[in-house]
């Protein structure tokens, strides 16, 4: 086995034994993305001479550590939305092409004060806005399963570089499901904290009532041992949650006897691919067989999610996005005078779903609208809340499909934008509540492509997602399955 194609916790069992160097690894991971990454094009900026340094400086620590941190010398990635100081931040976007941030997002610095290694920055749809990588502005990432398909967005270059083993482990974002449907595309596990827990201080804004960071990684375990590292209260994050951080990887003891699986009827419907739905009902027996109670619950306001979140996240966006005004930082065009500067510098530099995103969330704030739109659209947020707290009632967590499909084609849904947004419909409710989530791989359709299953529980309770999850992995080898990465 390459060193590339380790886990977390296996590459830092082994860095602790002294069997492999920092550098090794390190090495190991540059050198499967120099033989698989023209195929999969999963990084936007590599580190490499930087991430050796940090490397080295991991090895030495490593000598004179007694008991080093899980993440002491782990190559990671980074989705290109969080600002990393001196390293190129993009965004896949052109506005901000040759942005060098001054700092690293609260997040950043805490895995490089664990000691992991910056590999690069990955490739995402523009501004996270879309479910496919279809919108970055330079290139489309492909799936490691298949090079024809996406790899889910918005996150989908972290999720293709982990499924690739062009790291090993990663970050993404958050906002309606950008963690996890590209972990379910490309057969991985992405967990998305309650909102709070992780500091979003450092990630350029798209919709900040519903942003959160999360791991992405091959198993289980990495995710639960990522989480511990960046989780926690930032004072420079007034929405993060002044609450003690679990140890997760504690809670992963196999035990899930007694606990209550609620399976909500709105989330096996017509239109689901059938293979989805044979697979996500497979896993709930298989946690059935482990000592778990199915208890078939509703959420009744799950139909108007998806309204709900365009209104929403296209209102914060068009906020967020006006300081790309070509004034401070990013992509300033010559305009005649300071309108038309502004004008040009903002049309040049944003692709077209950005624009779609800030008009339609123009429009919902706008005089005469707001009542209509935007505050109709909190409303209804309140009662998803509701519906899942009265859930829970009943409940420890609820298990559902990532996705109502496994991925699809390069260029199938881009000329369609409201089919591209259907591909969330499972996710976006989480993100309108606050909840925690997780993916992971439970299957693969006919032809070959990962499906995946979607764990959700209490607020601050990752704890038992990630125990219900570790409690399925280890029943089965899902996440054990390699894809063979192909020629075009």
């Amino acid at each position: 086995m390459s060193l590339a194609q380790l886990t977390l916790h296996e590459a830092s069992d082994k860095l602790r034994k002294r069997e492999l160097t920092s550098v090794e690894l390190t090495e190991a991971v540059y050198q499967r993305i120099a033989d698989t990454d023209d195929k999969v094009h999963a990084y936007l900026t590599l580190a490499r001479e930087a991430a050796l340094e940090q490397a080295n400086r991991a090895d030495e620590k490593l000598k004179q550590a007694r008991d080093p941190a899980p993440l002491l010398g782990i190559p990671i990635a980074l989705k290109d939305n969080f600002l990393t100081k001196g390293l190129r931040t993009t965004c896949a976007s052109k506005i901000l092409g040759d942005f060098i941030p001054p700092y690293d997002a609260t997040t950043v610095d805490k895995v490089r004060s664990a000691g992991a290694v910056i590999i690069g920055k990955t490739n995402l749809d523009e501004f996270a806005m879309g479910s496919s990588v279809e919108n970055s502005a330079f290139f489309a990432t492909c799936n490691p399963w298949n090079l024809e398909r996406i790899p889910g967005g918005s996150s989908g270059g972290s999720a293709a570089a982990v499924a690739a083993d062009e790291c090993i482990a990663a970050l993404g974002t958050d906002t309606g499901g950008s963690i996890r449907q590209p972990a379910a595309c490309c057969g991985i596990v992405g967990l998305k904290p309650t909102y709070g827990r992780v500091s979003r201080y450092g990630i350029i804004a798209f919709a900040s009532s519903m942003d959160q960071v999360g791991p992405m990684t091959k198993d289980v375990r990495d995710a639960a041992l990522l989480l511990e590292a960046i989780a926690g209260q930032d004072p420079a994050d007034s929405t993060s949650i002044n609450s003690s951080v679990p140890r997760y990887s504690a809670a992963l003891n196999g035990d899930i006897k007694g606990l209550r699986l609620g399976i909500p009827k709105e989330y096996f419907v017509s239109g689901m691919q059938i293979e989805v739905g044979e697979a996500v009902r497979s896993a709930i027996r298989e946690l059935e067989k482990h000592g778990a109670v199915i208890e078939e619950i509703s959420l009744p306001h799950t139909e108007y999610a998806v309204a709900v979140y365009y209104i929403v996240a296209t209102a914060e966006a068009s906020s967020n996005l006006a300081r790309y005004d070509g004034m401070r930082f990013g992509r300033r065009a010559n305009g005649k005078d300071l309108i038309e500067t502004y004008m040009i510098s903002r049309d040049e530099g944003f692709g077209a779903e950005v624009k779609r995103r800030i008009m339609l969330g123009t429009y919902a704030l706008s005089a005469g609208y707001y009542d209509a739109y935007y505050l109709k659209a909190q409303r209804v947020r309140t009662l998803i809340r509701k519906d899942f707290d009265a859930a829970f009632g009943r409940c420890d967590v609820i298990v559902t499909p990532t996705a109502p499909t496994t991925a699809f084609r390069l260029g199938e849904k881009t000329q369609d934008p409201l089919q591209m947004y259907l591909s969330d419909i499972y996710t976006i409710s989480i993100n309108l509540a606050g909840l925690p989530a997780i993916s992971l791989p439970c299957g693969f359709d006919g032809e070959g492509m990962p499906i995946g299953l979607q764990i959700i529980g209490k607020h601050f309770d990752e704890a038992t997602i990630l125990r219900v999850a570790d409690t399925y992995e280890r029943a089965t080898e899902w996440h054990k399955t390699k894809p063979r990465i192909q020629d075009r």
